[in-house]
């Protein structure tokens, strides 16, 4: 037992790192729309999210705050003037996941930001979701994304979807010092203020991913969507040690070289799981009776449930992210704060290299929100 001992002795009791001993609970593991409880071998190092950070007290104060105090540029209202022409482009719902509880945090932004372009008497707005390659959003995703009283006043005229293949729809602004073509939206190039407003879920997005990604086409994405620029991350997900954001980031500051581009980035939580299946979010070693009976009843319940009417009902079940951060402005400067807060809600410490990993897969993935999970992708 000595090996455990050290491995014991390598993290306190604040660690987020369990090691596993003989008289550990199983672990829960999601399987597509499933849920397993497996036993892991002694010596296992478990690893589990950092607690939900305290949400914001006042969303929308916060909001106002950061556009009125932006990083690296006067606040939105002194850049705006009657006659102007706006594009809001706004992240798809391929993140958060599972889709968060409204109203959406998007919504909350649009809101803030349509009335004060409307205090300042600019009417030329357009509102365009920022799907780059993924599909369209359907017309209820739209919907619920920013609420009855937007949906009702924008779509369809004034409230769309980014199409990348639409003829004359791209324009290529320029090239980045290592042949990476910088091709956007027409739409959002030819606007005189271009907005972007972000959901920080993990710290791969926003910064200079969220123009360059989501409003360019196809051959706007080969610069980076390759098994090179996985080949070249240290960690896909972490912009420090990522190919992919070495890319991103040339491109994006083309575009900043030759756009008006006012980022409002926020940051959420990890509280996925509330209410009844608050469960789901802890240790199995902190589990109630209470708790151990509900998990016992919800597996035997998935278990007796055709998978279709499974996936139905995960996809309906919406998250109780809070928001915990939101930064204006330029678009580096806005970033580095939001990934500051996104990292001190999702970074664990873990000492050493293992030789196995053992990772469930659950059902939802960015590229099947309200849909099945793609095989191809799981492999």
């Amino acid at each position: 037992m000595r090996s455990l001992d050290r491995l014991r002795q390598s993290y306190d009791e604040d660690s987020q790192v369990v090691i596993q001993e003989k008289r550990s609970p199983p672990r829960m593991l999601f399987s597509d729309t499933e849920i397993l409880l497996e036993e892991v071998p002694a010596g296992t190092r478990v690893v589990f999210p950092n607690p939900p950070i305290e949400e914001l007290a006042n969303w929308r104060a916060a909001i106002r705050w950061a556009i009125n105090h932006p990083e690296g540029c006067d606040p939105l209202h002194a850049q705006l003037r009657p006659g102007m022409k706006v594009v809001i482009a706004i992240d798809d719902i391929s993140l958060p996941l599972p889709p968060m509880r409204t109203p959406d945090v998007r919504q909350l932004m649009l809101e803030i930001v349509l009335q004060l372009l409307a205090d300042s008497a600019v009417d030329d707005v357009h509102l365009l979701i920022a799907n780059a390659l993924h599909r369209r959003l359907t017309e209820a995703e739209m919907r619920r994304m920013v609420g009855e009283k937007i949906f009702s006043g924008w779509y369809p005229e004034r409230y769309t979807n980014h199409d990348a293949e639409e003829p004359g729809g791209i324009v290529e602004i320029g090239t980045t010092a290592a042949g990476e073509k910088v091709r956007i939206s027409r739409r959002a190039a030819e606007a005189d203020l271009l907005i972007y407003l972000n959901v920080n879920f993990v710290p791969m997005d926003g910064g200079h991913k969220s123009v360059g990604t989501g409003l360019t086409d196809y051959l706007g994405l080969r610069a980076h969507h390759t098994p090179h620029a996985i080949r070249e991350s240290k960690s896909y997900m972490e912009p420090r040690h990522s190919g992919l954001h070495a890319s991103v980031d040339r491109i994006g500051r083309v575009i900043d070289q030759e756009l008006n581009v006012f980022h409002i980035e926020t940051a959420l939580n990890n509280k996925m799981f509330d209410g009844p299946l608050a469960f789901l979010g802890k240790r199995e070693e902190d589990f109630t009776d209470l708790d151990r009976a509900a998990l016992a009843g919800l597996r035997w319940t998935l278990k007796r449930t055709p998978r279709s009417l499974r996936q139905d009902i995960f996809h309906k079940v919406p998250a109780a992210y809070g928001l915990i951060a939101c930064a204006a402005g330029r678009t580096e400067l806005a970033h580095e704060k939001i990934l500051e807060a996104c990292r001190r809600q999702l970074f664990v410490k873990v000492r050493g290299q293992a030789d196995i990993l053992i990772a469930g897969i659950p059902y939802i993935s960015p590229y099947n929100v309200n849909s099945v999970l793609n095989p191809l992708l799981v492999q």
